[in-house]
């Protein structure tokens, strides 16, 4: 919420493809994103460029959310690019003109059509740009896979023939105060003391025990909380269930876009419209409110909760953040795992071993039967 606000004339109602090359100065090769220097490099010599921010953006904006639904964006990546759309996964992606893709970089499925170069898509206007390298993401990934567990033997054969690739994620992120009312049943415990009879060794005793009741009664109250660049994944060849689980995202760390970034990088497009993810996020939100007025609700339990949310001041940006991805396809299921661009943090899934599982519980089943064996023969003697 920090954040510049864009005014009315802003380059979100333009449209301005330009186009940027990442030619070296030096001996004209390609120059790419380099995260350790944080700036262009030559594939070719070596030479460093920095980059120009003032090529791109001016400063980090976010928009009004009413009137961003009523406008259109700005089009185009401001790079030469060639598209791909997986037919399996779904994933849109663009990358470098220069760059040779035939798998998808999210599932490693091969069935990938190449789209109009043409194509207009939406140019986000802020970006978090790569800060881990990829000799980084890889020592990762051999770490993680090294400490897994109960895994088929050759799954480091097979999933060290995917290579990693770094990919700019599209995100909606949105700010919001949202004002809750609610009202619900408080419930607060209290004891009796009841008296009960009983046998015991053919006799009959009188004793006593403590009974809980709940005495229910009205509550209402109130609250304000502030929602600050709140992520909304717009990707759809990325797993939602894995994408909830990158989002330390420091947004913080958002610079104005350049397409500079993108440069030796892929980026998927936007998925997910600006409406849908609004919804996405109010839904979210809302289920975010609830479990807060609940906490709020007095006594030891509760019933009955109602809540109404108003939401105010509601903006939103439309931004890139970094992922490394490895994708590998084990008996024709996929398989992925991500680092974080720009915190490191791992995240993936891999298939399980029957054989080591089923191998493991006949084992534990055996020292089982052996401990019971030694307890019994312990007792007899």
């Amino acid at each position: 919420m920090d954040q510049q606000t864009q005014p009315t004339n802003s380059p979100y109602e333009e449209s301005n493809a330009k186009s940027k090359q990442f030619r070296c100065p030096n001996c004209g090769g390609q120059q790419i994103f380099d995260p350790n220097l944080n700036a262009l490099r030559c594939d070719s010599c070596g030479q460093s460029q920095k980059i120009d921010e003032a090529g791109g953006f001016d400063s980090v904006v976010e928009y009004d959310l009413l009137e961003g639904m009523q406008k259109l964006p700005e089009r185009g990546l401001g790079r030469p690019t060639r598209t791909l759309s997986c037919q399996g996964c779904g994933a849109i992606i663009s990358f470098g003109v220069e760059e040779t893709a035939g798998v998808c970089s999210f599932c490693a499925s091969a069935q990938v059509l190449e789209l109009d170069s043409h194509r207009q898509t939406l140019r986000p206007e802020s970006l978090v740009p790569f800060s881990k390298t990829k000799d980084v993401a890889q020592n990762h990934f051999a770490s993680w896979l090294s400490g897994l567990w109960f895994r088929p033997n050759d799954l480091k054969k097979r999933a060290s023939v995917s290579k990693i690739q770094g990919v700019y994620i599209p995100y909606w992120v949105f700010d919001a105060t949202v004002d809750s009312e609610w009202s619900a049943l408080a419930g607060h415990y209290y004891y009796t003391t009841e008296t009960y009879t009983e046998t015991v060794n053919g006799q009959s005793q009188t004793r006593t025990r403590q009974v809980r009741h709940t005495r229910w009664v009205p509550a209402s109250g109130q609250r304000r909380d502030i929602y600050d660049d709140y992520l909304i994944c717009a990707s759809k060849g990325l797993p939602k269930a894995l994408a909830d689980r990158l989002d330390t995202y420091s947004t913080k760390s958002l610079l104005p876009y350049d397409p500079s970034y993108l440069s030796g990088f892929k980026a998927e497009e936007y998925q997910i419209d600006l409406k849908p993810a609004w919804t996405q996020a109010v839904h979210s939100m809302e289920s975010i409110q609830t479990d807060r007025c609940s906490g709020d609700v007095p006594g030891d339990t509760q019933a009955n909760l109602r809540v109404h949310n108003e939401f105010s001041n509601t903006r939103f940006k439309h931004v890139l953040l970094p992922v490394w991805i490895a994708a590998y396809q084990y008996k024709d299921k996929t398989f992925q795992f991500l680092v974080n661009g720009q915190t490191g943090e791992v995240e993936g899934h891999a298939p399980y071993s029957v054989w080591k599982i089923t191998f493991a519980v006949i084992i534990a089943l055996i020292l089982m039967s052996i401990f019971v064996l030694v307890a019994v023969s312990q007792q007899q003697g």
